[in-house]
């Protein structure tokens, strides 16, 4: 048999079991046809969740943007006014410390939630009985709405009915909501009190997550409680902060029921954010033309601030905090 004839016979014989390369080939194949014939229905499942979201989200941001755009009383005939309502705007100095006190809402309400809702949620993460019955007590303010605690702290301040008379406590007796000053600490104060629970469950959650190895390998290393809450637990808590921050700045951002009830915006403009300032702008002085263009500074706000605090977890924000562990 010539050298040929072998070459032909062990290529034949080659075809018949298959090389290495062509098995390779084929389970390559097996495998993107079975990826495809198996997320080919499950895609299907995104249709109503994005048909909820263009319904509901971007069809109304679409109308806003426009009614932006016209000067309209709610009731009568929409006229176009072109960028008139947007000038207005950024010439009213209303509107400048509404921003303002926005911004001002938003950090204080951060400086004041976050390291309490860190250390209630690392206090809550343990395996004591005693902690599970406080993390209940602590989250009970999660189960009222904004409104019946504006109503209740509102009731509570009264200089006359409130807890100054009846505790008998003279320097309570004060105008809590009649002061610029004071109101806008209650406002903080009140805000910060219904959502402490919500980042301190956040929180937990977290802490709970960190593997226990890690704070026994420090208390082998001479670490106390303090140093691991700092050295382990916040480091390792970083993509939990961001995400609480991003739910704690975008909420301030549309703050409204709850300062609306306790102080109207007032006294005077002490209170007025940018959220209560579209409403009365809106619906008490039936401007809904300059109320959209509020509503269009507010979203264009709030996904700034989203997108911003997103983008400190880096490019790996989406992954996983635990990997090479």
């Amino acid at each position: 048999m010539t050298v040929a004839e072998r070459g032909g016979v062990a290529t034949a014989r080659n075809r018949r079991k298959g090389s290495p390369s062509d098995k390779r080939l084929d389970s390559r194949q097996g495998r993107q046809q079975g990826s495809s014939t198996t997320t080919g229905p499950l895609n299907w499942l995104v249709v109503p969740a994005l048909v909820i979201f263009l319904v509901f989200a971007v069809l109304p941001l679409a109308g806003v943007l426009l009614l932006s755009f016209t000067n309209w009383d709610g009731i009568g005939s929409i006229t176009f006014a072109g960028v008139a309502n947007w000038l207005r705007a950024f010439g009213d100095p209303t509107m400048y410390h509404a921003l303002w006190l926005t911004f001002l809402i938003m950090a204080l309400t951060w400086i004041i939630q976050t390291p309490i809702s860190l250390l209630l949620g690392t206090f809550t993460a343990g395996t004591q009985k005693y902690r599970a019955l406080l993390a209940v007590l602590y989250f009970l303010p999660l189960l009222l709405s904004s409104a019946a605690i504006a109503i209740a702290y509102k009731a509570l301040l009264d200089p006359n009915f409130g807890l100054a008379a009846g505790l008998h406590m003279p320097f309570l007796a004060q105008d809590w909501l009649g002061q610029p000053q004071l109101a806008l600490g209650v406002v903080i104060f009140v805000v910060s009190w219904q959502f402490i629970p919500f980042h301190t469950l956040i929180y937990q959650g977290g802490v709970r997550q960190i593997p226990k190895s890690l704070y026994e390998a420090a208390s082998i290393d001479g670490a106390g409680r303090v140093q691991q809450f700092f050295f382990i637990t916040v480091p390792q808590l970083k993509y939990t902060i961001i995400t609480s921050s991003t739910l704690m700045v975008v909420g301030a951002v549309t703050y409204f029921d709850m300062i609306f009830v306790i102080t109207g915006g007032g006294p005077g403009n002490a209170t007025r954010n940018l959220a209560l300032d579209m409403y009365l702008t809106g619906f008490k002085a039936n401007q809904m033309g300059q109320a959209s263009v509020t509503a269009v500074i507010l979203v264009v706000l709030g996904l700034s601030i989203a997108l911003w605090l997103q983008r400190l977890g880096g490019k790996d924000k989406n992954g996983s905090q635990l990997e090479g562990m």
